[in-house]
């Protein structure tokens, strides 16, 4: 399937990248989640005004694999929360910004209001956009609960996408239009293209084999099954370039720093740093 949006991300990104960001300015005073096993140090620090130039300082200059070791060394310093405070968590990050009693289902695309989350049928539950079984982490306290690829989904979208890999075709999916399918792989609908690329690439840097877990890894393969692996890389890298990070990506990042977990995505603050080390 030939995606249809060629928008580039290269036009806005010195107006993104260069302005100093208020770490409160979409949630207020930073608070704490519950759960957080983060530092007071590190909780009081985002209450600061906080620039993203200088949140990313000692990754400048870098490239390849150097860019990629230092982007780690600066993204693990986080907050944690609980698999149970997720949802709760999904309410804030993903709330719609037209109806504030509702979330948008990635997949999907669909407002659904906030209470209606669960196992039924109908329901969204929460959606690890790295799949959980690629490094067999299942829902621990780290990669399990990490919202940076954590998302509301339709329960019966979330079994079709089950631990599929990400590439381009398939038949269409129910209730996600837009989004295709078949025995290996999952494409999501082009609005969140970009979105799913940038979660799976700050998976892949977040986590390298410390902190008890797998190293997660991209590769061009699908089928990648339990192995601490996603692809496909190069797709994953041209959605990056065809889906820019736009103001619903921007907010939920910035809510992410600034009331749960105090740490960024990397690859939405700076999309430029994806063809840099992959």
């Amino acid at each position: 399937m030939t995606i249809s949006r060629r928008t580039y991300w290269v036009a806005g990104l010195a107006a993104v990248t260069l302005v100093a960001i208020p770490a409160a300015a979409t949630a207020g005073t930073a608070h704490p989640a519950a759960g957080s096993t983060g530092t007071a140090a590190a909780r009081a620090a985002t209450t600061a005004y906080t620039p993203v130039d200088a949140y990313y300082a000692p990754a400048e200059g870098k490239s390849g694999a150097a860019l990629k070791a230092a982007l780690h060394d600066i993204v693990k310093n986080q907050s944690k929360i609980s698999y149970d405070a997720v949802w709760n968590a999904l309410k804030v990050t993903d709330q719609d910004p037209a109806n504030p009693n509702n979330v948008i289902l990635v997949y999907s695309g669909r407002s659904q209001s906030k209470s209606t989350n669960g196992g039924g049928a109908n329901d969204w539950n929460r959606e690890h956009v790295w799949a959980k079984s690629h490094g067999d982490f299942g829902t621990a306290t780290g990669p399990g609960t990490d919202l940076h690829h954590l998302r509301p989904e339709d329960v019966t979208v979330n079994s079709t996408r089950g631990n599929k890999d990400f590439d381009r075709g398939g038949s269409p999916v129910a209730e996600a239009p837009g989004s295709y399918t078949d025995a290996d792989s999952f494409e999501p609908r082009n609005a969140v293209k970009g979105d799913v690329a940038r979660m799976l690439l700050y998976m892949a840097v977040r986590y390298d084999g410390g902190d008890g877990f797998a190293d997660l890894e991209m590769n061009d393969r699908v089928n990648n099954g339990s192995a601490p692996a996603t692809g496909r890389i190069s797709v994953l890298k041209e959605w990056n370039r065809l889906d820019p990070p736009d103001a619903f990506e921007k907010r939920r990042n910035q809510v992410i720093f600034d009331t749960y977990q105090h740490n960024r995505n990397p690859f939405i603050d700076h999309p430029e740093w994806v063809d840099s080390i992959w």
